[in-house]
């Protein structure tokens, strides 16, 4: 079973920057495609970002690109979101998920952490 703890929501200033952090509390994230999605206040969820289970590839919404990078730490079963030029439209809970492929699809991701609050305002 993976667990997966997020961290690292703030309140931060339009052009800021924030990184996200997701661990795991049981098994090793090695075998797992890591993933971000988000929501918004009134809106449905939409996949972010996602890196597959070799750290090969790495697939973003259209809008964060440029903007947004995962990676990976293998040492401490953890993987980040750092997120730099955030606009008031990356306002939204961010959650940490996996499984072992990426998808676009939420219905897909069979583990999900609890979400971190992340608000981009002035």
């Amino acid at each position: 079973q993976v667990q997966l703890v997020e961290s690292g929501g703030d309140l931060v200033q339009p052009g800021g920057s924030l990184r996200l952090s997701c661990a795991s509390n049981g098994a090793s994230l090695d075998l797992y495609a890591m993933g971000w999605w988000r929501q918004a206040p009134g809106k449905e969820r939409e996949g972010v970002a996602c890196m597959n289970n070799r750290g090969e590839t790495t697939y973003f919404l259209d809008s964060v690109k440029g903007r947004f990078t995962v990676s990976r730490d293998k040492a401490k079963n953890a993987v980040y979101l750092q997120m730099n030029s955030l606009t008031a439209e990356d306002t939204a809970v961010y959650y940490c998920v996996s499984d072992f492929s990426c998808s676009w699809y939420a219905i897909e991701y069979d583990f999900w952490g609890q979400g971190t609050q992340v608000t981009v305002s002035s």
